[in-house]
């Protein structure tokens, strides 16, 4: 081939032309640099030479000469911060290889009715999962454009819960119980009776043992069939816990997007938090408010806002959150609920006394509660707590026997129908109430007391 050339600078000036189209087409390849263990307190480690980012997994040779997974939580200068996945032995000076990506998991149809751990694996024998596709755990967030109003309601099957605290399509809520008030059953009978699609459970540090009941009790076949149970239970490491949380999030969207609507139950938000806890302790953040770092707060509105609806499906969240006591003060429990569209509060005073589910109704609310329901259930919303109010109020009088009848025509009416609404604020566990009939159970309470 002949170049239009005639003198060395045109020959000069034609190679750097060359050269510069050459590097515009050439993509940048990020070559992973390995490094070694300089530092090893418990899962956190310290590793020098490592040329990651932040959230990248990297593999660390064991003792055994096999390899583990770590995340990268942090780094300073050329000292790099991991946090092992599962707890392996290690030799000073072992390799790190960063991989290049991110955690990621399987998601899919071939799930449903599959009890897995926080990577996808199956826990129930039953065989490896098909019909899957891998997928990052932390999505692009939704444009806040893109969200629907919520206004249809979601039926979840409790009667206190559709006729009183009505949730919608798309809603988060928290549930917040003390331990052994009942929340593991209330969220079983959600699962079974929910009208939505595809259940999400994901029981977050729960005992070894606690998983197999729920499993097999308080979920039933009937429940598995359209859920998905991921668990992670409390003798794994807090960042298996972490990732535990995001996955279940991350499933929930994948089916959203195909246009389901989706029940997410997370239990529960503080085993969360507790494990953001731990890691940000081991690496050196200071705790700021109730032993919990600030990275804890900052990450919580990250979870919690991946809930909601957009214009191809919905994902309804439901949180728990453990309450060491109803009288203090929880930081954890006053972010959350500054952050969800509601709470539940479970009595441990109502669950004593046998009233199950222990849903005290005058403490919890649903901000969403009057956009879901028509004006008639509304109207009789309103009358059943005034009663209910005012009957809790004037208990106390009531028990000593000094009140007399006639003097408050509200607490008169309030004992007639006292009855008829402990009986519509309790349930059996295996009663099935849909969202129709808990409305008119409460126009049945109420009509008496009302002008209709």
């Amino acid at each position: 081939m002949t170049l239009p050339i005639h003198n060395v600078d045109e020959f000069a000036e034609y190679c750097k032309a060359r050269l510069i189209d050459s590097r515009a087409r050439i993509r940048p390849v990020s070559i992973p640099v390995s490094g070694r263990i300089s530092q090893c307190n418990g899962l956190l480690l310290q590793a020098t030479g490592c040329k990651t980012r932040r959230g990248e997994i990297c593999r660390v040779a064991t003792a055994q000469g096999q390899q583990a997974d770590a995340c990268v939580v942090g780094f300073n200068n050329d000292v790099t911060s991991l946090v092992l996945m599962d707890r392996v032995d290690l030799l000073p000076g072992a390799q790190v290889t960063p991989t290049g990506r991110e955690h990621m998991a399987p998601v899919g149809y071939g799930l449903l009715g599959r009890v897995i751990d926080s990577c996808g694996e199956p826990m129930d024998d039953i065989g490896p999962v098909a019909n899957v596709e891998m997928q990052e755990l932390d999505p692009v967030p939704v444009n806040p454009l893109r969200r629907t109003p919520i206004d249809t309601p979601l039926d979840v099957g409790v009667r206190s819960i559709n006729a009183l605290i009505s949730i919608g399509r798309g809603q988060r809520l928290g549930l917040f119980a003390a331990s052994g008030v009942g929340k593991s059953v209330l969220l079983g009978m959600m699962a079974r009776n929910t009208e939505a699609e595809i259940t999400i459970v994901c029981l977050l540090g729960e005992r070894g043992r606690e998983v197999q009941e729920f499993i097999q009790q308080t979920l039933g076949p009937e429940g598995i069939e359209k859920a998905i149970v991921i668990a992670i239970p409390a003798d794994h490491t807090p960042l298996r816990r972490l990732i535990g949380a995001r996955y279940a999030t991350a499933l929930a969207e994948y089916f959203r997007d195909r246009g389901h609507h989706v029940l997410l139950l997370i239990d529960s938000l503080t085993r969360y938090a507790h494990a953001g806890r731990e890691l940000a302790l081991a690496s050196g953040e200071f705790p700021v408010s109730g032993g919990y770092p600030s990275s804890v707060f900052t990450d919580l509105p990250v979870l919690l806002e991946r809930g909601g609806c957009t214009d191809t499906g919905s994902v309804t969240a439901i949180y728990t959150i453990l309450m060491e006591s109803e009288d203090t003060v929880d930081p954890l429990a006053e972010a959350a609920k500054s952050i969800l569209d509601g709470h539940i509060v479970l009595s441990k005073e109502l669950a004593q006394s046998g009233h199950y589910p222990a849903i005290d109704v005058l403490a919890s609310t649903s901000r969403l509660r009057d956009a879901v329901i028509d004006n008639d259930q509304r109207q009789a919303v309103r009358v059943f707590l005034h009663l209910y109010a005012c009957y809790q109020r004037n208990k106390d009088l009531l028990s000593l026997g000094m009140y007399q009848r006639g003097e408050n025509p509200d607490l008169d009416r309030a004992i007639d129908l006292l009855p008829a609404m402990i009986s519509l604020l309790t349930q059996t566990e295996q009663e099935t109430i849909d969202f129709a009939q808990c409305k008119k159970a409460i126009f049945d309470v109420v009509m008496p007391a009302t002008a209709k």
